[in-house]
C-alpha cells in the first residue's frame, strides 16, 4: 500500500496551500460533504478535474456557516471562481424522510453527524460567498442545483420554488455531471476571467431587456405562470425531461420574476475515453487525514467497489438518476476497471471481496442504441418502458467479460453486485440470438457467483397500472425472474433470498392497490423489509404528477396520497403479518369493501 503525504489531497486550509509551495488559488470548492479523495465524491472529482488542467484548486469541506464565517473566509480571493455544490445527494433527501422527519444519520458526514451542513446548503454557501466577496463569481452544481435549474415543485417547503439561482445569487449553473462544462468554462476564463454565458450544460439569468432570443428557443411557461395554474407547471416538465434526454437538444427559456433563466443544451454523452480519464485520475481514494479515527458511512459503504458506467436508460418515474447523467450509457474501458480493482486490492484491509461492479443499474454496462442515428432523433425517457426500444442492444457480454476478468484477479476471491439489477432487460426476447443467449448466461453467473446471500431487486409494485406510472415491468416479470432464481437455487443447493424494494404513495396508488400488493407478497412468502414511502424530489415526473394532480405527457388527472392518514393507510399494508397492523388493516378492508382480501390475508390456517 503506498504511503501518503497530507499534499496527496487536494488542500483545506491555509497551511496545506503553503505546503504545496501556492501563494494564491484559482478555484475554492465549497462542499456540503465531508471531502473523501475518490470517484464516487463529486467534489473530488471536480477538483482532480481542475488540477489535471493545471489549476490550483483548493476544498472548503462542510463550512461552518454560523460562526464568524472563518471558513469562508480562510482562503482568500480565487482568481476565477467559487464553486458550491451540497453534495453528492439532494440535501433535503439526504436529511428528511418522506415524513419529514430528521434521518437517522447523514452518511456524507464524519461519524453521520447531522448538525455539520445546513438545510439546502448551495443556497446558503453562494449567498455567503457573495456577500463577502461581491466581485467573484459563484459557479454551482452537484445534483441539488442541477435538478433545480427550473421552477420545480419542493416537497419540503410545500411550494413552487423559482430556480435556485434567483436564490442562490450564484453565476452560473452546471447541470448534470460536471466535467466537460467545468473544462471548457475553465479554458474560456483564463482568456478573460469573466463567466462566459454559452457553455453547454450550464444556466444562468439574463435580464429581460438584455436578452437576445434564438428562434429554436424552448420558452417554458413562465414562473408566475407555474404558481397560478398547477397544469402549466405539469406542462413544462414534459419539455424539461424530454431536452435533458436528446442529443440536441434545445435551450430552454423561463421568465421569473424580472428575469429570464436560460439552459442552453447539454454537451453530448462523454465518450469513453473521456470517462476513463475521471476515473483514473490520481486519487487517494480515502477519506481526508482530518477525518482520522471516525466514520464516513457513505464512505464505507463503497469503499471497495467499483463503478462501471453512468447514465440509466430505464427512465423510472420516480428516480432522479437519468436527469442528472442522462439516459445514454457511457461505460468505462475493461482497462480502467481492472485498474482500479487492482489499486482496491492493495488496500491494508482489503478481504478479497468486492462489494459491488455496479453502476445506476447493475446490467446496463455497454449497452446502446443499434444504429445511432436513431438515438439522436429519439426523445423518450425512457429506453425500456412501455416496451424494450428494439434499437436497443441488450447484450450482456461485455458486463460477462468484466464480472470474469476480475473474478480472476490474484487478490480477488469474490465480486458481488450491489447495485440494483433491471430484471427486464434479463427477460427480453430480442431478434438477436446471441443477445438473448448472454441474458440467460448473465442470469445464471449473478445468481450462482454475485450474490452476497441477498439480491436486491426493485419490482416497486404489485399493480400493473401503478407499475405503468412508475415506469416499471409489469409484476409478471418479477414473478418469472423470481421462478429463475428459485430455481437456480435449488438446484445447486443454495439458499440465498430475493430482496424486493417496493414503494407504497406513489402517484396512481390507492389503498385498494396496496392491499393487493399485500395478498400478492403473502402468497410469495415474502415478509418486507425494504419499503419506502414516496418521496417527492425535485424533477422527475411522478413528483409532478404528485403535486399538481396532471400527469406531464397526458395532462390527465392522477390521484396521490397525500395526507398522513391517506400515507399511512398504504402503508400499513407492507406489514400486514405485524399483530399490531391487524385490527387496522382488517377496518380499513371493511371500509373499502373488500371482505376478500381480508380472508385472504387472515385466513385460519
Amino acid at each position: 500500500m503506498k504511503k501518503y503525504n497530507l499534499t496527496d489531497w487536494l488542500p483545506t486550509t491555509r497551511k496545506e496551500v503553503e505546503m504545496r509551495g501556492w501563494d494564491t488559488l484559482d478555484v475554492i470548492l465549497f462542499s456540503g460533504d465531508a471531502y473523501v479523495d475518490h470517484p464516487s465524491f463529486g467534489a473530488a472529482v471536480i477538483g482532480r478535474i481542475l488540477e489535471s488542467q493545471g489549476l490550483k484548486v483548493a476544498i472548503v469541506p462542510q463550512p461552518n456557516w454560523r460562526d464568524d464565517l472563518r471558513d469562508f473566509k480562510k482562503l482568500g480571493k480565487p482568481r476565477l471562481f467559487f464553486g458550491v455544490s451540497a453534495g453528492c445527494m439532494d440535501s433535503m433527501v439526504n436529511k428528511y424522510t418522506a415524513n419529514k422527519r430528521l434521518r437517522s444519520e447523514d452518511a456524507y458526514t464524519p461519524d453521520g453527524r447531522h448538525d455539520m451542513r445546513p438545510d439546502y446548503p448551495t443556497i446558503v454557501y453562494s449567498q455567503i460567498l457573495k456577500r463577502l466577496y461581491p466581485d467573484v463569481p459563484v459557479v454551482i452544481g452537484g445534483i441539488e442545483a442541477s435538478l433545480r435549474r427550473l421552477t420545480h415543485y419542493d416537497y419540503w417547503q410545500d411550494k413552487v420554488s423559482q430556480s435556485i439561482l434567483v436564490d442562490s445569487g450564484a453565476d452560473l449553473l452546471i447541470y448534470g455531471m460536471g466535467e466537460k462544462p467545468l473544462t471548457d468554462l475553465c479554458k474560456r476564463m483564463e482568456e478573460s476571467l469573466v463567466i462566459p454565458h454559452d457553455v453547454l450544460q450550464t444556466a444562468y439569468l439574463c435580464k429581460k431587456d438584455s436578452f437576445v432570443p434564438d428562434e429554436r428557443d424552448l420558452w417554458l411557461n413562465s414562473h408566475e405562470e407555474c404558481i397560478k395554474n398547477k397544469k402549466k407547471q405539469a406542462e413544462n416538465f414534459r419539455y424539461i425531461e424530454e431536452e435533458s434526454n436528446k442529443y440536441e437538444a434545445q435551450r430552454i427559456v423561463q421568465e421569473t420574476g424580472k428575469v429570464i433563466v436560460v439552459v442552453n443544451p447539454p454537451f453530448p454523452p462523454m465518450t469513453q475515453g473521456e470517462l476513463d480519464m475521471s476515473f483514473d485520475l490520481p486519487y487517494t481514494r480515502l477519506p481526508h487525514p482530518k477525518y482520522k479515527d471516525k466514520r464516513i458511512p457513505a464512505y464505507e459503504m463503497i469503499k471497495f467497489s467499483v463503478n462501471l458506467h453512468r447514465g440509466c436508460f430505464g427512465g423510472c418515474a420516480f428516480c432522479t438518476i437519468s436527469a442528472h447523467q442522462g439516459k445514454f450509457i457511457v461505460s468505462r474501458s475493461k482497462e480502467s476497471i481492472v485498474k482500479e480493482v487492482k489499486t482496491i486490492i492493495e488496500m491494508p484491509d482489503f478481504k478479497g471481496y468486492l462489494s459491488d461492479l455496479g453502476g445506476p443499474s447493475a446490467n446496463m454496462y455497454a449497452m446502446h442504441g443499434r444504429d445511432e442515428k436513431m438515438c439522436r432523433r429519439c426523445k423518450r425517457p425512457s429506453c425500456i418502458h412501455p416496451k424494450v426500444c428494439p434499437n436497443l442492444n441488450t447484450d450482456h457480454t461485455a458486463l460477462l467479460d468484466i464480472y470474469r476478468t476480475v473474478d480472476a484477479l490474484p487478490g480477488i476471491k469474490k465480486s458481488f453486485i450491489g447495485s440494483g439489477v433491471r430484471y427486464d432487460l434479463l427477460l427480453h426476447e430480442s431478434k438477436d440470438p446471441s443477445a438473448n443467449r448472454s441474458a440467460q448466461e448473465y442470469t445464471k453467473e449473478l445468481i450462482l457467483n454475485h450474490v452476497s446471500g441477498r439480491l436486491k431487486v426493485a419490482p416497486e409494485h404489485t399493480s400493473d397500472k401503478v407499475l405503468y406510472m412508475m415506469r416499471k415491468p409489469p409484476f409478471e416479470q418479477f414473478e418469472r425472474f423470481k421462478k429463475i432464481f428459485d430455481r437456480l437455487n435449488k438446484e445447486h443447493n443454495m439458499r440465498q433470498q430475493i430482496i424486493p424494494y417496493f414503494i407504497s404513495s406513489h402517484p396512481g396508488c390507492t389503498a385498494e392497490d396496496m392491499a393487493e400488493l399485500a395478498v400478492i407478497t403473502k402468497r410469495l412468502d415474502f415478509h418486507l423489509e425494504q419499503v419506502q414511502d414516496f418521496t417527492p424530489t425535485p424533477m422527475t415526473v411522478a413528483t409532478e404528477s404528485w403535486y399538481t394532480g396532471f400527469h406531464p405527457y397526458t395532462l390527465e388527472p392522477v390521484f396521490s396520497a397525500k395526507s398522513q392518514r391517506e400515507k399511512l393507510a398504504q402503508r400499513m399494508f407492507f406489514f400486514w403479518y405485524k399483530p399490531e397492523e391487524r385490527k387496522a388493516i382488517i377496518n380499513e378492508l371493511r371500509r373499502m369493501g373488500r371482505n376478500d382480501l381480508i380472508d385472504k390475508l387472515y385466513q385460519k390456517r
